[in-house]
């Protein structure tokens, strides 16, 4: 049966922060909701680019050569091969969109690596 998605529904369902969890699919592009505080790791993906949408909170995004800053309800897209590092001073609700099996560190791997297809 078809239903909308509710974004902020979805995050009722999990705490855990850095842990991307899908929540649906178009071709091959995954929606995926998380939820960031802290500094994640300094990291890039190669081969796609990677959309943050801030649904809840403010975050901002560390390039080597400047400095996004997102609140709720805006988005940047990180263009491919860009090193960068996604920051939140307290907890931010996020939603990411990039294809399927792209891992969330990137290139630089580490503790904050997450399972790849965790739906919610």
């Amino acid at each position: 049966m078809a239903s909308a998605i509710n974004l902020l529904d979805k995050f009722t369902g999990f705490h855990e922060t850095w842990s991307p969890r899908v929540i649906a699919e178009m071709n091959d592009y995954q929606f995926k909701v998380v939820r960031i505080h802290g500094e994640f790791v300094w990291h890039r993906h190669d081969d796609t680019d990677e959309v943050f949408l801030v649904v809840e909170g403010r975050m901002t995004i560390e390039l080597r050569d400047g400095i996004v800053h997102l609140a709720a309800g805006e988005m940047y897209v990180v263009p491919k091969g860009v090193e960068h590092r996604p920051v939140a001073r307290s907890e931010c609700k996020v939603l990411l969109v990039e294809p399927r099996g792209v891992v969330n560190t990137g290139d630089a791997g580490g503790a904050y690596t997450a399972p790849n297809d965790v739906w919610i």
